[in-house]
C-alpha cells in the first residue's frame, strides 16, 4: 500500500525524521529524541505538521440547526465568530464516530477539523446526514489546505515573528477561538495542554511556513513526543480511548454531551437508555514499569482496561488512561496485569499535566 504524504514529507526527511506508517500517512514519529522533544513543547514551543488532518467546511442555511443534531454537544453555544467547539459524533447506538472541533465563522459557514484516520468515514456520515435532514447544506473537504501546529509557552511570539500580519488578529484570541486572516486560519487550539495555535495555511505555503518558523527557533516535533504530551494532558485519543464500540459516558467525555437540555441529537436516546457501567480514570504506576494500552486492571469492583498508557516524561513515571467500573475512586489503589505480575498504582484524576506543571491531584 503506498502512504498518504503530506506537503511537508520531503521537509521531514530533509530533517533526518524517523518515519512510520501513522494510519496510511508516512509522518515523522521523532526527529531525534522523544524525550528530548517532549520537554522542548513543555519548556519553549515546537511545531507538529498535521496536515494529515481532514478540514471541512460546512456552509449554507440552517448549517446551526444541523450541527445541533448531528453533534452530542451543542452547536448553540457558539455566539461569538471563530469560537471554537469539542465534541464528539455519534451513532445512533450512541458509539464515538470520530471526536472533533467545530468552528463557528458566520451563520452560513462552520469549519470543522476531524482526525485523520477517520475522515473519510467523517464524510460519508456528514454527508449521508444531510442529505435527510439538511439537502441544501454544501459539505466540502478542504485538500487544499495543511496544519501546522505550534505548541509551547513561546509558541504564540514565535508565530508572530513569523506571521506579524496575524498578530494584531490573533494576539486577544480567548483558549479555543480562532481568527481567520486571509491565508491564515489560525486557532488558540491544541494536543499537547501547553498555549499554542493550529495554523490552517495553503498547502503550496506550508514549506515556507515550516522552514521560517525553524530559522526563529521552533523545533520540529514528531508524532511521539505529541502522544506523550496528550497523554499527559489527558486528551482522548480516537481509536484508543474511545471508538464506535465505546460511548461518551464512559470515556471521560460526559462534559461534551448534552443530555439536559430538549434538543435531539443522534445517539442521545441510546445514551439515556444506557447510563454508563464504566469511565475512564487516570492511573500513576507505583512500581517500575511501564503502562500499555490493553493491560488488564484489576479493582476490587471487577477488571477493567488501559486505553493508553506511556512514560510520562513530566512526571518521570509511567501514567495511563484506563476504563474501570464505576464503583473505582480517586485515590483508590489498584493493580496492573504488566507481564503476568500484578502491579501497584494509583487511581488519581487527569489530566497529569497542564500548561508545564504537574496537576495538584497527581
Amino acid at each position: 500500500m503506498t502512504l498518504k504524504q503530506t506537503p511537508l514529507n520531503a521537509t521531514h526527511r530533509a530533517m533526518n525524521a524517523r518515519m512510520v506508517d501513522f494510519g496510511g500517512w508516512d509522518m515523522p514519529v521523532n526527529y531525534g529524541s522523544q524525550i528530548e522533544e517532549h520537554h522542548q513543547v513543555r519548556r519553549d514551543c515546537g511545531m507538529f505538521d498535521v496536515s494529515h488532518m481532514r478540514v471541512v467546511d460546512m456552509k449554507g442555511d440552517g448549517v446551526r440547526d444541523f450541527l445541533r443534531y448531528l453533534l452530542a454537544n451543542d452547536a448553540a453555544k457558539l455566539t461569538q465568530p471563530g469560537k471554537a467547539l469539542y465534541s464528539a459524533m455519534l451513532r445512533p447506538d450512541g458509539g464515538v464516530i470520530d471526536d472533533l472541533i467545530i468552528y463557528f465563522m458566520d451563520e452560513r459557514w462552520f469549519r470543522i477539523v476531524v482526525n485523520a484516520g477517520t475522515a473519510d468515514k467523517d464524510l460519508a456520515w456528514m454527508r449521508e446526514q444531510a442529505a435527510q435532514h439538511a439537502p441544501q447544506l454544501t459539505i466540502t473537504s478542504r485538500d487544499d489546505l495543511a496544519m501546522i501546529a505550534v505548541q509551547g509557552p513561546n509558541a504564540r511570539a514565535k508565530v508572530w515573528q513569523v506571521l506579524p500580519q496575524t498578530q494584531a488578529a490573533t494576539e486577544n484570541l480567548t483558549n479555543f477561538q480562532a481568527a481567520d486572516c486571509g491565508d491564515y486560519f489560525i486557532a488558540r487550539t491544541g494536543y499537547t495542554g501547553e498555549d499554542g495555535v493550529e495554523i490552517v495555511l495553503p498547502q503550496t505555503q506550508a514549506v515556507a511556513v515550516w522552514q521560517a518558523l525553524h530559522q526563529v527557533g521552533v523545533a520540529p516535533i514528531g508524532l511521539g513526543a505529541r502522544d506523550t504530551l496528550r497523554l499527559e494532558a489527558g486528551m482522548n485519543l480516537y481509536g484508543q480511548d474511545m471508538d464506535e464500540t465505546t460511548n461518551p459516558l464512559e470515556s471521560g467525555l460526559g462534559w461534551t454531551v448534552d443530555l439536559k437540555s430538549e434538543r435531539d441529537f443522534i445517539g442521545k436516546a441510546a445514551l439515556l437508555a444506557q447510563p454508563p457501567t464504566k469511565k475512564l480514570i487516570g492511573l500513576i504506576l507505583q512500581e517500575r514499569g511501564v503502562l500499555r494500552s490493553h493491560q488488564k486492571v484489576v479493582t476490587a469492583h471487577g477488571d477493567g482496561e488501559i486505553t493508553s498508557g506511556s512514560f510520562a516524561p513530566t512526571l518521570e513515571k509511567s501514567i495511563a488512561l484506563a476504563r474501570v467500573p464505576m464503583g473505582v475512586q480517586i485515590g483508590d489503589t489498584v493493580q496492573v496485569e504488566i507481564r503476568d505480575k500484578l502491579l501497584e498504582a494509583k487511581v488519581v484524576k487527569y489530566p497529569f499535566v497542564r500548561n508545564g506543571k504537574i496537576a495538584g491531584s497527581v
